[in-house]
């Protein structure tokens, strides 16, 4: 019963980020307006991904990551995996980072989160670029990356306050008394 109680939390976790992810992929992708919009708006998936990575690395493991934005690829008719994979390879770079985003300021972990998110921007940029796949402006991916760096600290405050997902404490054990 213990051991239940110890994963059972991880797991409603993760099946929560699934949801999460499926509402924000639907929200995306339902018309809500006829005429295309001015400006590109925060890419949200990402934001949550990376404040869960940083915060809680158990509840996004490297499957359900990659799965979730794959089927984000594919939906929103991007090339497929090219943007799962940068983001598979940032989330696990920023959860090599997780222990000691413990004791730092909240601005020190943004500032992490957006570093990974200019590198696989650019990255997503430059591979497209050299393989010719038609570009959207650099100005909207600028405008994009820069509204989805300032939703970080929105969706750390709903991940820790509407959800529960807070920065592990030194010292801070599981249920089974394992260190997190």
């Amino acid at each position: 019963m213990a051991e239940f109680g110890a994963s059972g939390r991880v797991w409603t976790m993760r099946m929560l980020f699934v949801a999460l992810s499926a509402l924000i992929l639907f929200l995306q992708l339902i018309p809500l307006e006829t005429q295309p919009g001015r400006w590109p708006g925060p890419d949200l998936l990402v934001a949550l991904v990376f404040v869960w990575a940083l915060r809680r690395p158990s509840y996004v493991p490297f499957f359900l990551v990659a799965g979730v934005f794959l089927l984000v690829d594919l939906l929103l008719q991007r090339p497929p995996g090219l943007w799962a994979a940068l983001v598979v390879l940032a989330v696990e770079w920023l959860k090599g980072r997780a222990r000691q985003m413990r004791e730092v300021p909240w601005t020190i972990e943004w500032m992490t989160a957006i570093t990974a998110l200019v590198t696989i921007t650019v990255i997503y940029r430059l591979v497209l670029l050299v393989l010719f796949v038609p570009l959207p402006s650099l100005a909207l991916t600028l405008i994009q990356m820069i509204f989805t760096a300032a939703s970080i600290p929105v969706m750390m405050l709903f991940s820790r306050y509407g959800l529960g997902v807070h920065r592990a404490a030194l010292g801070e054990v599981d249920k089974l008394g394992r260190r997190i």
